[in-house]
């Protein structure tokens, strides 16, 4: 499959969620059904990381019509780069669309003259803690952690996220 990563636009949203909600299907098969269960992403968050520049869809070039096959936000907390999401759907999995959307938020992350960019996620889930240290991401201490990301440590306790290991991680961006 041919695919290219672009900046999202509003009409990509319900694509967006679409995508998320395929993804999240995975966590059934690690029995963590609350997980998939899981809403994705607002329209009205979707569309605020639109506006800001801060959310990139991969397409895959279908002979009719572009079909997005997944996507990434960011945003910045405590004065860095953070990975809010990243979502590539089943069909699409294995081929470097996650890694690329990565790519493209530490690309924004450089550019806004971030040093580091960080992220919150399950700690022993083979497509994301261990995924993300193979990436370069190294875990944080709960008490390394800024003001906004604890926020969001906590917010995610109060979603109900902790139902197995979850950690925050920083990645370091080569300048």
């Amino acid at each position: 499959m041919k695919w290219s990563i672009r900046a999202a636009c509003q009409d990509d949203i319900a694509a967006m969620q679409r995508v998320e909600v395929e993804a999240g299907e995975r966590f059934r098969d690690i029995s963590l059904d609350s997980i998939a269960d899981d809403e994705p992403l607002g329209t009205r968050e979707l569309a605020e990381h639109v506006r800001h520049g801060t959310a990139w869809v991969a397409v895959a070039d279908k002979p009719a019509a572009e079909s997005i096959v997944g996507y990434a936000t960011a945003s910045q907390v405590d004065r860095e780069g953070h990975l809010d999401q990243v979502s590539v759907s089943t069909s699409a999995a294995g081929q470097g669309i996650g890694l690329a959307l990565i790519c493209e938020v530490h690309e924004w992350a450089k550019a806004q003259g971030f040093t580091e960019v960080t992220l919150t996620t399950f700690a022993e889930v083979p497509w994301n803690g261990p995924y993300y240290e193979r990436l370069g991401y190294v875990p944080m201490s709960e008490t390394a952690l800024g003001p906004e990301l604890a926020a969001i440590r906590e917010q995610e306790r109060q979603a109900g996220l902790d139902v197995t290991p979850r950690l925050a991680m920083r990645c370091p961006l080569d300048k």
